[in-house]
């Protein structure tokens, strides 16, 4: 309770709960439709907003407000998909590369460099349309992670590799504890801080990234997110015929979200940081 008393001190916290909040509401609101999201011609095409209409309807007959709603509840489930799987992978290599040193470390950087001097952004394009016709929202996701944890195991290995040359390292060596006790009790609380702000970063690259994707129409167009909701409104001319409700909703609701994940990203970590936390005791 102290935890989320101490957080909600801080402004972009607070502003990030609350857009969260929001947004995980909207999402939820998707299971309460009226309406499927797949079909066309359900409710009366480009119709303003109104009453019955919050957000108007697009082109293709669909309310825009309901589409909103599974756009949000997709385009997080994808998200989030790859954050955490590209977490599990980044910890893995991170720390055993880290931890072991010498030949194991150096096979791993080695794949890890690999991986990031390539033009990432060229193979995503090149696999979404290889795939575009199978594509869904778990194989997005996974792709997404696949490619997008090598930076993020080289900060983790820099945070373990300075560990590993501290006192209490050797201390805990020398009074027998186990490797595994080592790195989950020691060195993890260090590490929790760079883990977690380098998960909301993921969360929100792959939305963007989602978001460009399906913007250039290499996704399933068929699955509302917030990338196909944009690609459509661009396809259909929605800026030059003054249908500003339509691509203002995808817009809007991504613009909040990456703002909210980025000071979410912050106040949380500056909180966990050790040495926030004793300049915060000390004050």
């Amino acid at each position: 309770m102290k935890v989320f008393l101490d957080l909600f001190k801080d402004y972009r916290f607070v502003f990030s709960f609350v857009v969260l909040v929001f947004i995980l509401i909207l999402a939820l609101m998707s299971f309460a439709s009226p309406f499927d999201p797949t079909l066309w011609n359900v409710v009366p095409r480009d119709m303003p907003p109104s009453g019955e209409y919050w957000l108007g309807t697009d082109s293709n007959g669909q309310d825009i407000f309901w589409q909103a709603t599974f756009a949000v509840r997709n385009s997080l489930i994808i998200s989030l998909i790859a954050g955490l799987v590209s977490r599990v992978i980044a910890i893995l290599v991170g720390m055993v590369a880290g931890y072991n040193g010498g030949a194991t470390d150096r096979v791993l950087m080695f794949i890890s460099d690999g991986l990031l001097v390539i033009p990432i952004f060229l193979i995503f394009v090149l696999l979404s349309m290889l795939m575009r016709e199978y594509m869904n929202l778990a194989l997005l996701g996974l792709m997404l992670s696949l490619l997008s944890w090598p930076w993020d195991a080289r900060l983790i290995r820099s945070v373990i590799l300075s560990l590993r040359e501290r006192e209490f390292t050797k201390t805990a060596i020398l009074s027998g504890t186990g490797t595994v006790s080592l790195v989950l009790k020691e060195y993890l609380p260090f590490a929790t801080p760079l883990i977690f702000s380098t998960l909301i970063n993921n969360i929100a690259f792959a939305i963007g990234l989602e978001i460009t994707l399906a913007f250039l129409g290499l996704v399933n167009l068929t699955i509302p997110t917030l990338g196909t909701m944009l690609n459509w409104a661009i396809t259909y001319q929605a800026i030059l015929l003054g249908r500003w409700y339509w691509v203002l909703t995808p817009v809007v609701l991504s613009l909040f979200l990456f703002i909210a994940l980025y000071w979410l990203s912050v106040s949380i970590s500056e909180y966990l940081d050790p040495r926030t936390r004793i300049q915060r005791v000390g004050a």
